[in-house]
């Protein structure tokens, strides 16, 4: 068995999710990208291999549990164990509240919520198996705390993420697993660009620091150094990594 950490990131084909990838490989990780985007979830672990890590691609529907529970189970057959598990892929759709299409309100739930939940529970679960005193990170939101038009379901999703983060970190601090979230805000990904024409990012733009679009590559730098252990003390917690979005209001 390595002496490596090995780190499983969900969505990491694209945005957030493969800058993290990236990152953690750079640092002498073991990853694993995970995305139901198959042709870019290998070329994520080309860039990686090329660059001399090691990585693997995993194609994943979060919104199925036996998946998820696929996932960690081949992390821990190619490379050992799992320390790190990154419940990161989401989705968004714009549609008023009273428009919305219920179809796709429960699709942007089954991936951004119920993602999370599939996520926490097989990797804490192998965790506490493999006596691993790992780290589970969700990718919460902004708008898991402040109302934007159009957004019920993401909201709705986010939301929820904030509130499992809290309770799954209560009931695993006894076997040493630490359970936190980022909260991006604007960030520079295809799912802000798909927002573009109706106003929305210039919007976003104008009520953050610099009047600009947060790099996938800060977040994924946040993410990274949740897991460090001079980072113990932070459990539980929701880290805004939003640029003062939700501050400077």
């Amino acid at each position: 068995m390595s002496n490596k950490r090995v780190a499983v990131i969900t969505g990491a084909a694209s945005g957030i999710g493969k800058e993290t990838a990236l990152k953690f490989a750079s640092k002498g990780d073991q990853v694993v990208v995970a995305d139901f985007n198959e042709a870019a979830g290998n070329e994520t672990v080309a860039q990686i291999q090329a660059a001399g890590g090691e990585a693997i691609f995993v194609k994943t529907d979060v919104s199925k549990y036996e998946d998820v529970e696929t996932l960690v189970e081949k992390a821990v057959e190619t490379f050992g164990r799992i320390d790190v598990m990154f419940n990161n892929a989401g989705i968004g759709r714009i549609t008023p509240v009273l428009d919305q299409n219920l179809a796709d309100y429960h699709t942007v739930i089954n991936v951004n919520q119920h993602g999370v939940t599939h996520g926490i529970i097989a990797a804490g679960k192998k965790m506490r198996e493999l006596s691993i005193k790992g780290v589970i990170i969700n990718t919460a939101s902004v708008f898991g705390f402040l109302a934007s038009p159009g957004t019920f379901a993401y909201h709705a999703s986010k939301g929820a993420v904030i509130m499992m983060t809290k309770s799954a970190a209560l009931e695993m601090a006894p076997y040493g697993i630490r359970v936190v979230a980022v909260a991006p805000g604007a960030v520079d990904t295809p799912i802000i660009q798909g927002y573009k024409d109706n106003g929305m990012v210039e919007s976003m733009k104008s009520k953050v620091m610099g009047n600009k679009l947060t790099h996938p590559e800060q977040i994924a730098d946040s993410v990274y150094l949740l897991t460090l252990p001079e980072a113990s003390a932070i459990n539980g917690s929701v880290v805004m990594a939003d640029e003062g979005y939700a501050s400077f209001k």
